[in-house]
């Protein structure tokens, strides 16, 4: 008699599995474009690949009432403007300091409503979250955010379809500056940083330490100065993403 009772169970949890597997796959599969020369080479709009002579300069997890005045006062110096990616939970704690960031030329974006990791498939929350961040910017600072970008840059196909359904456009980047590290220095931001910059590049940094090692932003904003100084003798002017020309 072919089949016992074994293969009868292993048919059953086969049966049972194939399913949670395809969604599992359908939710992390769009993630790989986490992956730098992948995204670069098969999706250059959503890495932030612009027009060639610009490079736009982004912060993430922000705004922190300590740290991200004093990155606006440093990029007032240097009349740089920027992107600021914020959180949806940290807009409503500080909404004078939201609405300063924009009032002082810079642009807001959204990246989630909390920094959380989205290993499992919520797209009911993805849809709530992000409309919830969008509409907490637009509400605070008057203005309607353009972009998303996920916490750790992992676009699930939920948190694409959120920020689609909030008429938000993914945008993730070229270069970093590992910023987030304990042993992050100036010089290590600069130098990984250039190390992958090119023109029509977009840079991640981050203006606080809400989900990075404490203080790694100091060696951020002290970074600032030679970074902007090493895109200006490369000819590249620096701003935010509505200047950077996107396809």
């Amino acid at each position: 008699m072919a089949g016992g009772p074994g293969s009868r169970h292993a048919r059953t949890a086969s049966a049972v599995l194939a399913p949670v597997a395809a969604v599992a796959a359908a939710h992390l599969v769009p993630a790989a474009t986490w992956l730098p020369r992948f995204r670069a080479l098969c999706f250059p709009g959503l890495a932030g690949t612009g027009r060639s002579g610009h490079v736009a300069l982004t912060f993430d997890d922000g705004p922190d009432p300590v740290s991200t005045p004093l990155f606006l006062d440093e990029l007032d110096r240097l009349a740089v403007r920027a992107t600021f990616f914020v959180l949806g939970e940290s807009v409503t704690r500080c909404p004078d300091l939201t609405r300063h960031i924009a009032d002082r030329g810079h642009e807001l974006a959204v990246h989630g409503w909390t920094h959380s990791r989205p290993w499992l498939p919520a797209p009911a929350r993805d849809a709530r979250e992000t409309a919830r961040a969008a509409l907490a910017v637009h509400d605070i600072a008057g203005r309607r955010p353009r972009w998303y970008r996920p916490p750790y840059g992992i676009l699930t196909a939920g948190r694409w379809a959120a920020a689609r359904r909030a008429g938000l456009r993914p945008v993730l980047w070229t270069a970093w500056g590992r910023d987030w590290t304990a042993d992050a220095t100036p010089a290590s931001v600069r130098t990984t940083v250039t190390a992958d910059l090119r023109g029509g590049g977009t840079i991640l940094l981050h203006d606080t330490d809400h989900a990075s090692a404490p203080d790694s932003w100091k060696a951020t904003l002290r970074a600032l100065p030679d970074l902007i100084g090493t895109c200006r003798e490369a000819g590249w002017s620096v701003g935010p993403l509505a200047e950077h020309g996107l396809p």
